[in-house]
This record gives C-alpha cells, structure tokens and sequence, in this order.
C-alpha cells in the first residue's frame, strides 16, 4: 500500500478513536433533567429518531490531522513495536518531510502531554531525517513543553544542541519554565553560565529579562543580589532598578521597597512611574489586610510624593486605585475617581473598564454596568469584550443570582461574536438547574449541541429554597383521659377569670 493511503487510513482510524461518539444512549421516557430523590438534577439527552442527527457533537476546532497522527505515535506506548521512535515516524511520514511547518510542530506537541521524553526522539527526527530547520520559536516550543514537565535535563541538552541558533525566544522560554518551577537559584546559575554553555548573550536585555521574571514570581531578594553581584560586569539601569522595587513590593515587603529605593535616591537614580504603582499597590493591599479605613490616607501619602518628585501618573495609577476600591465593596468612590481620570491627563484603558463592569454587577446595579459595557465600545475597547471578559460577567452575575440579567448578557456575548464555551454553558445549565427552571437549562442544553459545543452530562443540585415544599398532614391525636379533664379545667379556669371584676385603677 503507497505511504499515502496508509496515512489516510491512520488519520481516519485516529479521528474515529479521538473524536467523541456521534450520538449518545440513554433509557426511554425521559426528559433532559430529570429530578431524583436526593434534590438533584439528573442531566440526560434527548432520545433520538434516528442514529445520526442534527445533534451530533462537533468539536469547536479541528486540529491537523497529521498532527494527530504524530501525536499518536508519541503516546504511543514503547512496548508495542520494537522500532524507535524516530524510526517508526521515518517510517509512517516520510512523505511529509516538505510541508511541516512551526504551526504543526506546535499542535503537535500540544497534543502530546503524556509523551514524556518520547518528544526527544520527534526532535531528533524532525533535525535528521525530515531535514527540518530549527529556528529560534521552534525550540522555544520544545523548551516549553519540557518545562511544563519539569525535565529540565531535557531542556539542557536541546539548548547545548541548539547552539548558535537558539535566541531571545528560547532564553525567555527556559528563565519562566525554571522560574515557575520553584528555581530560583538554577535561574542565577544559568545566567552565569549562559555565554559559555548555550551561546547566550550576557547584556543588559538578557539581566532585565532575568529580573523581570524573578520579580514578578516573587524572588526580589535573589534578583537583588544577583544585580548587585554583577554591578562591576552589568551596571543597572533605572528600569532594572524599578523592577527590584516592584518585585519587593509583590512579596508584600513595603519595608524593603522603600529602602531600596532611597538607596536608589542616595545614588543618583530616579524612580519611575512603574515602582510608585507598585509602591502604591503595596500599600493598598496591606491596608485592606489590617485596616481598611487607613487606605485613604496612607494612597494620598504616595501620591503626595510622586507629585513632590515630579514622577507623572499614568492609567495604571488610576487602576491600582480603583482596583482596591472595588475589592472593598467601595463602588461609588471608584466611580468618582473615574470621572476624574482626565483631569490629570490620563484616559481609562480596558483594564479599567472591565474592573468597574465587574464592581458595578457585584453591587447588583446591571443598569449602570450595562452602560459601562456601552461606553467601554463607544471608547474603542469593544475587541477586549471576548469570551473571556463575558465569562467574568456572568459568573457575577450568577454569584448575586441575577439570571435574567445573565441570560441578557449572554445575548450580548453572542451578539459581539463570541462563541460561547463548555464553561459559559455549564455555569449558566448549572444555575439554572438550582433554582429549577429546568425549561431554561433545557433550551442552553440543546443550544450547546447545535453550536457543537461538547457539552458533559452531569448532576446539578437543586437550592433547597426554590423546591416546592411538600404538604404534610397533620394526623389528629386522641387525647388520653387526664389530658382531656387538664384541657377542660384550663378552659373553665379561663372562663371564670373573665368575670372577674377589676379594680377601678386598672380599668383606667
């Protein structure tokens, strides 16, 4: 059988094991949630007329199918055939060495989370026998795939390989996966020894890149020593320098933000807009920890002494602030503070949009949030409404059960052209379900299957509240002997204090 023919066959054989059953089962005489007797909601289908309907599952995107097919022979078990891994790919695609591209390689490792160091020999095969040439993103895609795994040694020896090809894609790949791993001290080891072992370049841009990540994961102190380690090789800038404040200031240390940066003013360096909003956040964060009432006061003082040293405020500044507002419940004065964004010269971003939509929904005051929506498009931030922000609205918006004015913004979502996801549903089905409207969880349900939305049948629990409580009758009691003589001696006690005559100061 020609090569092609038999790729054809293990596409179509793949899609068949992956793709999800065309039509589901169920026991007859059901609708889509039938209630059990423990308050829950039990999530069926529709019985279908005939095995292949309208209401076959799609998936959302299709991915390559010769991606499907490589990633298939990755997961592969080794025990299965006696050849290697890159044998069997040398075998099975030789005929597709021309058209693989940096698109396919990446949909193909994304496919592969279980292929271990499988994924070694791909490599090896993509360099050797389908004469692939490596540039800079694609490596990068292999050191990502092997951070998410953590097999670092992996990582070290596609770098060594790489050499002289490798670049900024790559450095900045393989610091965030060492960085997120928990590894700090690997990450100062491996500036030290990037020019020598991997053919990095030991600059200025490299050490920024360096202590941006370290700060921004909360390793201040690592980065600060290792800058200042290597002041005599690496002079810091004032970017550097701002970037030590912020990541103080992200461990929460505001002590040691503000020491660092009079050690910054006693040498000449001046601080920028970035570290005040840090210093600023900082602050806030530590207010509404210990003292909420404080947060006013202790802001002002930081923004006193931004204007005393000339360093300008910008939108982040307004962000910072108005984030901690809305975190305290403190609509209204975010609001305020709003308005006033232009007086210094600043216009609101999407950040700031999408933060007050979220506090204003959270306040249960839809009508002003909706019209925050409207003006956030009337501003030109219209395409940061996705899939997204629109979720965040309506897991709002369900916290507060809201659900009519949810259904109305999942209008809008799909008005905007956004495809609703597994989660939208889901969220939406499940609320729905709790507070029993099963007619309205019914129609989302059915919706989902007709977008091809792979929706999963599950249980929902109903809200105690919106069940029908249960009538209980009340079974009469025949009184014994002495109950019945008590009743009637409290009867005739009652009867004869009515006739009682009372005194005169009391009947006034």
């Amino acid at each position: 059988m020609p090569p092609f023919t038999s790729l054809q066959l293990r596409c179509l054989l793949n899609r068949c094991c992956l793709s999800p059953a065309p039509f589901l089962t169920q026991s007859a005489s059901s609708s889509c949630f039938t209630p059990t007797h423990f308050t829950k909601f039990t999530f069926l289908l529709l019985p279908l007329c005939r095995p292949f309907s309208s209401l076959t599952i799609k998936p959302s995107s299709d991915p390559d199918p010769i991606a499907q097919s490589i990633s298939a022979e990755l997961v592969k078990s080794p025990d299965t055939d006696s050849l290697s891994i890159s044998q069997r790919l040398n075998l099975n695609f030789s005929h597709i060495t021309n058209s693989i591209t940096p698109s396919l390689v990446l949909q193909t490792l994304n496919l592969s989370p279980d292929a271990g160091r499988t994924v070694v020999g791909f490599h090896q095969w993509l360099v050797t026998a389908a004469g692939f040439k490596h540039t800079d993103e694609t490596i990068s895609f292999f050191v990502d795939y092997f951070g998410r795994r953590k097999d670092f040694q992996s990582t070290h020896e596609l770098l060594r390989e790489g050499k002289g090809v490798i670049g900024s894609k790559s450095l900045e790949s393989v610091v965030d996966r060492l960085v997120r791993a928990g590894r700090p001290t690997k990450v100062v080891g491996f500036f030290d020894r990037m020019d020598r072992d991997y053919g990095f370049k030991r600059d200025r841009e490299s050490l920024t890149l360096i202590v941006n990540k370290l700060c921004d994961n909360g390793y201040a102190s690592y980065a600060e020593r290792m800058v200042k380690n290597l002041a005599n090789e690496i002079f810091p800038d004032e970017i550097i320098c701002d970037l030590l404040i912020k990541g103080w200031c992200v461990d929460g240390k505001l002590e040691e933000a503000k020491r660092l940066a009079g050690e910054m003013y006693s040498g000449g360096f001046e601080i920028g807009t970035m570290a005040y909003n840090a210093i600023l956040d900082c602050v806030c964060k530590l207010c509404r920890a210990k003292d909420p009432f404080r947060l006013h006061s202790e802001a002002e003082k930081v923004l006193v002494e931004m204007d005393s040293r000339g360093v300008p405020r910008n939108v982040e500044t307004f962000n910072v602030l108005i984030n901690n507002l809305c975190k305290m419940r403190k609509t209204q004065d975010a609001l305020d503070l709003f308005y006033r964004i232009g007086e210094w010269g600043c216009n609101p971003d999407e950040t700031t949009f999408l933060v007050l939509i979220k506090s204003l929904y959270q306040a249960a005051r839809v009508g002003e949030g909706d019209e925050m929506i409207d003006r956030m498009k009337s501003a030109g931030y219209g395409d940061k409404l996705d899939k997204k922000a629109y979720y965040s609205f309506l897991k709002v918006l369900c916290g507060i059960e809201r659900l009519e004015h949810a259904m109305t913004v999942f209008e809008m979502l799909k008005a905007d052209g956004c495809k609703p996801g597994i989660k939208t549903y889901d969220l939406l089905i499940g609320k729905w379900c709790a507070h029993n409207r099963l007619d309205k969880a019914n129609a989302l349900f059915n919706e989902a299957l007709s977008n091809g939305v792979p929706v999963t049948p599950k249980e929902y629990r109903v809200d105690a509240k919106f069940l029908k409580p249960k009538a209980v009758k009340k079974e009469k009691k025949r009184e014994t002997l002495p109950e019945k003589m008590a009743r009637k001696r409290l009867r005739l006690k009652k009867i004869k204090l009515s006739f009682v005559k009372k005194p005169r100061k009391m009947m006034r």
